[in-house]
Parts: structure tokens; sequence; C-alpha cells
């Protein structure tokens, strides 16, 4: 998948789930759980879940239309936040919110959201990339001279290295022309220096939706932030470790995910400067 071979990992995919021979294993965690067992999805009854972040459900939720072209009827059980702003979609699905027990209904296939891009061989260059394909309703613009750049800097806590550490974004907000709205949500906004920038993130995802929809960019961490201003076709350039997710593949500064994402990579381990850096001066050109 880093390599853009993705043939070759639904080979791999294809192999496992034979293997597999149609079982769950049930007593690994959710997320980690391979659910699709192999059934078509066509003429079916879909299920499908959402056991990863919310980021990977906003940004694999592109290719429910193709489930729903072929299936029959289709439901999307998502974690409970997600839900108001998964039904500004075109054509949503059914909308269930996710807990721990089992959804209401009955189903003739099951897939996890992740699998879908195995189940319907996408590859890097059949990838549905068309943006927006999220609609919340815009906010007002932000007041404040130049433009109006989002800044998140926090990843999961499973990932530490995927966060920047807020002191090092000071020179960002030094930058005449621009005015800086802070995203960030939770703990991280604790570590936050003074005069960063406004606080102007919040933790309903569709609300955060609309106020990034009346942004003129976004920079973000390897985090939802990133995957929410890419699905609503907003400019955002998104800070990544030297050992980055396969999503954003290798050797790149674009993604075939977002056709407005710029990224800005680590050229060594654990060096966040060097990232600000080029960040900064490319901040300082877009504002003049």
């Amino acid at each position: 998948m880093r390599r853009g071979d993705w043939d070759a990992a639904w080979r791999l995919s294809d192999a496992a789930l034979a293997a597999r021979g149609g079982r769950r294993d049930w007593s690994a965690p959710r997320h980690l759980q391979p659910v699709w067992d192999g059934t078509a999805l066509a003429g079916r009854r879909v299920l499908v879940s959402c056991y990863h972040g919310l980021g990977d459900t906003i940004q694999f939720a592109r290719f429910l239309p193709a489930v729903q072209a072929v299936a029959a009827e289709v439901t999307l059980w998502s974690q409970a936040p997600l839900i108001p702003l998964l039904a500004t979609l075109r054509d949503p699905p059914r909308l269930l919110p996710l807990h721990d027990g089992t959804p209401a209904g009955e189903w003739d296939a099951e897939a996890e959201i992740m699998e879908l891009p195995h189940i319907l061989r996408v590859s890097a260059a059949t990838l549905p990339a068309r943006v927006p394909y999220l609609h919340p309703p815009q906010a007002e613009r932000p007041a404040g001279p130049g433009l109006q750049v989002g800044l998140a800097w926090q990843a999961g806590d499973w990932a530490p290295h995927r966060s920047i550490p807020p002191t090092l974004l000071r020179p960002l907000a030094r930058l005449p022309g621009v005015t800086l709205n802070i995203l960030q949500r939770g703990p991280a906004l604790a570590a936050m220096p003074p005069g960063l920038g406004i606080v102007a993130g919040s933790d309903d995802p569709l609300v955060a939706a609309s106020r990034i929809a009346a942004l003129d960019l976004v920079i973000s961490a390897d985090s939802m932030p990133a995957h929410l201003a890419g699905a609503l076709g907003r400019p955002v350039w998104t800070l990544l470790a030297a050992d980055a997710d396969w999503r954003w593949m290798e050797d790149r500064d674009d993604s075939p995910w977002y056709p407005t994402m710029r990224l800005f990579r680590q050229t060594a381990a654990g060096d966040w400067e060097g990232v600000v850096r080029r960040v900064a001066e490319a901040l300082r050109k877009a504002a003049t």
C-alpha cells in the first residue's frame, strides 16, 4: 500500500481471508477483528461497522456510495458523535450509533468500513477522491485579518510519535497576515503556549466541520482534523512523522485520498523543527 501496489495488497488480503475460513476472532479487540467473511455485497442487506477512529470513518465514508450502488440496503453503524456529520453525505445510508452490543436489524453481509477498499478492489488510480463529500452548513468566517488558518497538533494517544509539541508551532503565530484558529480539543489544549491562537474547535464534529469549512487552510498532525478538512475539500497541510501511516504512501507531498492536501514529512525521525520551518516558509509565501 505504501508503494502504491494495492493489487498485491489485495492478493495478500484474499489469502488471509481464505485462511480464516469465514471465522471471526471474537477474542481480539474489536478494532483488530477482520469482519468481512467474503460474502458478496451485491443485492444484500449490508451492515458497515466503524470500529476504528473518527478520522478513519470520515476518510473511508467515501466508499459508501459504491456499496450503496450494488447493495439492496446499507446501514452504517458509526460512532455516535459522527452521526449528524455523516447525515450530510449526499445520499446517506441508514445511520445507527455504535455501542458495545449488537445493532438492531437483520443483515446478509457485514464489513468494517476500512475493509471496503479490499472488497471494492480499489487502486490508487481508481480511489474515489471527489471532494467535498461531506456537506455541513458553513459557519461565519472568523474575525481577524489575513489568512484564517486552523491548527491541530495532537494525534491519538496510541500514536504519540504523530503529535507535534505545540511550543514548536509558535513561529506560525508570528507570521504577518495569518490568524491562527486552534482546532485542538481535549487535554492537549492545556499545553498550548500563550498567544498561539484563538481557540475555535468543538467537540461536536458537525460544528467543527462547519468552522473548518469557513477557514482558508488547516494545518494538522495526522489526526481527525486533517481528514475532516480533506473531506470538506478545504486546503489542508498534514504534518507527518518519518514513519508515516501506509495511507500517505511514500515519497509524496500530495495524496490520492484528498486532492486539496499537501504533505509535510519529517526527513529524520523526531525532527518536527525541520517540518515546522518548512511549513512556516510555505505559510509566509501563502500570506503574501
